[in-house]
């Protein structure tokens, strides 16, 4: 499984961002995908995840309200949608795989890693 992540950049305070995590490889290993974050100096944390078979979503407390998480209709891309962006928003921001969903988002839980890209808010 391979996962590449797109779509980070620079962005003032209140603007929006698209990530864009790419899949490719065993999708039966990667049914469900999810977004992390890391700041400088903190742990990586869960965003939201969703089963890319039926759809289902689930936002661990940083990405409720402001985020969305989203799939293709060849379930080959995930998105994480980034509204009214806060400085506290600032991370690198990773999508990883694993086979079936769970919650909550832990880091462990996922074999397969993208290599980030970076959001900064200001």
């Amino acid at each position: 499984v391979q996962l590449v992540e797109s779509g980070g950049g620079s962005v003032q305070a209140g603007g929006s961002l698209k990530l864009s995590c790419t899949r490719s490889g065993y999708t039966f290993r990667s049914a469900c995908i999810g977004w992390f974050r890391q700041a400088p100096g903190k742990e990586r944390d869960g965003v939201a995840q969703i089963n890319t078979r039926t759809g289902n979503t689930y936002y661990a407390d940083s990405g409720k309200g402001r985020f969305t998480i989203s799939r293709n209709s060849t379930r080959t891309t995930v998105y994480l949608q980034m509204d009214s962006l806060e400085p506290e928003d600032t991370a690198m921001y990773y999508c990883a795989a694993r086979s079936v969903c769970a919650t909550p988002l832990a880091n462990a839980d996922f074999g397969y890693w993208g290599q980030g890209t970076q959001v900064t808010v200001s």
